[in-house]
């Protein structure tokens, strides 16, 4: 999968968050978008998801098939983000089971051995919100990074992982982000150290390149 940007920028009223942004993002490789908090990281990776409209310029998305309607970009891509909540009246296996059946995971790998890998087989019968902050974290990861789709966003990864947590993230990622198109919003260089390309979004903020 490829997601190609032409002069691409997105606005609220009257401040850009980016501007004049081309780019290519290219299949089987690894990026991460940079900056400080609150400079919009989170809101180019969802324009780069299709879930925000951009403001101006030209943004496509395309596979060995073809051009991908941005109506149907969300059926290549899996996300993980601080934003996006969990069905905390589930079990993790329930959540997982459901999550399945709109997005199945990648080959080989069952339910059970995906929670034993990330430490949550003890819990796996408990409700999601049981967990504590850092165990919905190691959920979300679970249902993103082991989903069987072309591109990978993740938004802040280790939000609430403690070291052990970090670690396991960074192994997973090393394990399981070949042969996919794998973007990371992040300001922690803890949870890009794989990232092969950097974009530093101050660097298409209008005001920052006066």
């Amino acid at each position: 999968m490829t997601i190609s940007l032409s002069d691409t920028g997105k606005r609220y009223n009257r401040e850009w968050i980016f501007r004049g942004l081309s780019y290519e993002f290219i299949k089987g490789k690894t990026y991460a978008i940079t900056g400080p908090n609150g400079s919009g990281k989170s809101t180019l990776l969802q324009v780069l998801a299709g879930a925000v409209a951009h403001s101006e310029g030209n943004i496509n998305w395309s596979n060995s098939m073809g051009d991908i309607s941005p109506e149907l970009v969300y059926k290549q891509l899996a996300l993980a983000a601080p934003y996006l909540d969990l069905i905390e009246e589930m079990t993790a296996l329930e959540f997982l089971q459901f999550h399945q059946s709109f997005k199945p995971f990648l080959p080989g790998l069952s339910i059970d051995s995906m929670l034993e890998r990330v430490g949550l087989q003890q819990a796996i019968q408990k409700q999601i919100r049981f967990y504590s902050s850092g165990m919905k974290q190691r959920v979300k990861l679970i249902q993103a990074i082991f989903s069987d789709t072309p591109l990978l966003l993740l938004d802040e990864p280790c939000s609430n992982l403690d070291a052990a947590g970090i670690r396991l993230y960074q192994s997973l990622m090393e394990e399981f982000r070949m042969d996919r198109l794998v973007i990371v919003s992040s300001n922690d260089p803890q949870e890009y150290p794989f990232c092969e390309e950097k974009i530093n979004i101050l660097d298409w903020k209008p005001a920052a390149r006066k």
